[in-house]
């Protein structure tokens, strides 16, 4: 079932003939890390405390991310310990945050077998989900059981982002989660895109052109004409729209006199 919260975020209205770019989300973790608080907190700015744990859902919204607009769905997963029938969101999602209580370590650790699968799934498919580790309940430090320092570690052996959030308290920090998620979907089509080849071209001399030249003669003798080789090498010269001028002028410090100004000409051809 999929369902929408509230009006589209966004500005300006977009053409019928340009869908959004789509971006799609999984959130994954074990029952009480917040996961629906977080989905909920993002798409409607509110918190909520009390839930069914076992509803799972899928939902949408229109977001601006760097001003660019995504459709970004948001699946709020209902695993009931760890991660099973993973290929539903295996398949489906673009992206993964994996999440936990800060004030509950057996959630902090149920979030290694969710990392193991994402891991061995991106090493079957050849292609990189990018995934977020993100610990929540921010508002209940007092109540700490899982060190920052133990979730930055996690994540580093997993090689994903790591973030801690409050999904009561910052809305703010909520939506940079969300939205860093769509930031690392969009790097990563980037780096998936073919590279294309970069042509270049030398400049090369052309060959030595004979110079006819007259020898002045004294009067009443014939002239006689020579043909020379000019030993300067003559250069193709680029066209306007290729062409650089480059003005070099000599410091002031190393002499009183008027700086004499250099000019070159640079015609590098790029394709």
């Amino acid at each position: 079932m999929s369902s929408m919260f509230g009006k589209p975020r966004g500005s300006g209205e977009r053409p019928p003939q340009s869908p959004l770019a789509e971006c799609k989300v999984a959130i994954l973790g074990c029952r009480g890390a917040g996961k629906s608080a977080l989905t909920v907190k993002f798409l409607t700015k509110r918190f909520i405390s009390e839930y069914d744990p076992n509803l799972e859902d899928t939902y949408a919204s229109e977001e601006l991310v760097d001003q660019q607009p995504v459709l970004l769905k948001v699946m709020d997963t209902a695993d009931q310990d760890g991660p099973g029938n993973c290929e539903r969101y295996l398949r489906w999602a673009s992206a993964f945050l994996v999440v936990y209580s800060i004030q509950d370590r057996k959630s902090f650790e149920g979030c290694q077998p969710y990392l193991e699968v994402l891991a061995l799934h991106a090493r079957g498919c050849q292609h990189h989900c990018p995934v977020l580790l993100v610990g929540n309940k921010l508002d209940m430090e007092q109540y700490r059981q899982v060190p920052t320092t133990e979730g930055m570690s996690l994540a580093s052996r997993f090689g994903c982002l790591f973030y801690e959030v409050s999904a009561c308290q910052d809305f703010a920090g909520v939506q940079q989660v969300f939205h860093e998620a769509v930031r690392e979907v969009r790097r990563q089509a980037e780096r998936s895109l073919p590279l294309r080849p970069l042509f270049i071209t030398e400049e090369r001399p052309c060959l030595p052109v004979a110079t006819p030249v007259t020898l002045p003669t004294p009067h009443g003798m014939a002239s006689c004409t020579f043909n020379t080789i000019s030993t300067v090498n003559c250069k193709e010269i680029p066209s306007v729209a290729q062409a650089k001028l480059v003005t070099v002028k000599s410091s002031r410090a190393q002499s009183k006199r008027k700086a004499p100004t250099l000019t070159l000409l640079k015609g590098f051809k790029i394709f």
